[in-house]
């Protein structure tokens, strides 16, 4: 069996991203230092990011990072730009919004240019995860015989349940019919519930009528960057101009969202920024829509 950390790294070889990544969360885990990283136009973005600004010191960072990186020689990745900031909450296109304030997002960037290597050096490193590869082709795959007994598992399993269900459905309708006047006890006593639920004290209190601090889902914050992580998987599925017309819409619900933070609130400079981001997001979708119509 192939050792799952050998694995990883075979695949950071062979220029997985998700698999880099991991590599040097593992390497750099003792510093305190978690990376994230994408391609752009042919430079491989690394942000590292730390509690403090001493866990980031570039004389010592960089060295460290290109080390690892050599050491792992990832498939069509030569340079490598590595930023540096004080860590914040998950952002989803941290990328654009370093692009466009560079100067008040990075502690420090530099870009660097791998080592390639010798040649027989990589010619080694090839050879070995060749077979790495023949080792997990070559594993035991489950028989037909285990196969069909798990088939029949479920079956048993799936087929019990419905059983169970239906015989369980049919002793109440036998109970109902035959204590018809018990059974409209018990629902006389299952709607008191909603009745109550009605009235207006209720009400009073409902979440409808409850004060933003009452909650931490009445937070617009929160409720902007979860809405805008779900527009973006809806943006990357849209086909039609319908579809596209429903993201320009989610783009401006969380657009809104965030002007509602108040200029007290310590996030009140990001969710400015934020605005302005969703507000352009939401205009590039109806752009997208009316080349579909």
């Amino acid at each position: 069996m192939v050792d799952p950390i050998d694995d990883i790294a075979r695949q950071a070889r062979q220029g997985s991203v998700s698999a880099i990544i991991q590599v040097l969360n593992d390497k750099l885990a003792d510093s305190g230092v978690r990376t994230r990283a994408m391609f752009d136009q042919g430079v491989l973005q690394l942000l590292c990011e730390a509690p403090t600004s001493e866990q980031l010191e570039q004389p010592v960072l960089v060295p460290y990072v290109r080390q690892i990186l050599e050491s792992l020689q990832p498939r069509n990745v030569r340079r490598v730009n590595i930023n540096s900031r004080i860590v914040r909450e998950q952002q989803l296109l941290w990328l654009e919004e370093i692009k466009r304030d560079p100067t008040h997002q990075l502690l420090w960037s530099e870009e660097i240019t791998l080592d390639r290597g010798g040649f027989f050096q990589r010619f080694l490193q090839a050879r070995q995860d060749n077979r790495s590869e023949s080792a997990r082709t070559n594993l035991p795959q489950p028989s037909s015989r285990s196969r069909r007994e798990k088939k029949v598992f479920w079956r048993g399993l799936i087929g019990g349940a419905s059983l169970s269900l239906f015989l369980l459905l049919l002793g109440w309708a036998l109970y109902s019919w035959l204590n018809p006047r018990s059974a409209n006890s018990v629902i006389g006593q299952a709607t008191k519930p909603e009745t109550a639920s009605s009235s207006p004290s209720a009400s009073a209190v409902s979440p409808q009528n409850a004060t933003p601090g009452d909650s931490k889902t009445a937070d617009p914050f929160a409720q902007a960057v979860r809405l805008a992580e779900d527009t973006v998987v809806a943006g990357q599925n849209a086909k039609t101009s319908a579809a596209w017309l429903d993201v320009a819409s989610r783009w401006q619900r969380a657009s809104d969202l965030m002007k509602q933070i108040p200029a007290a609130d310590n996030r009140y400079k990001v969710a400015q920024d934020r605005v302005q981001l969703y507000q352009q997001n939401s205009e590039a979708a109806l752009q997208q829509a009316e080349k579909l119509q």
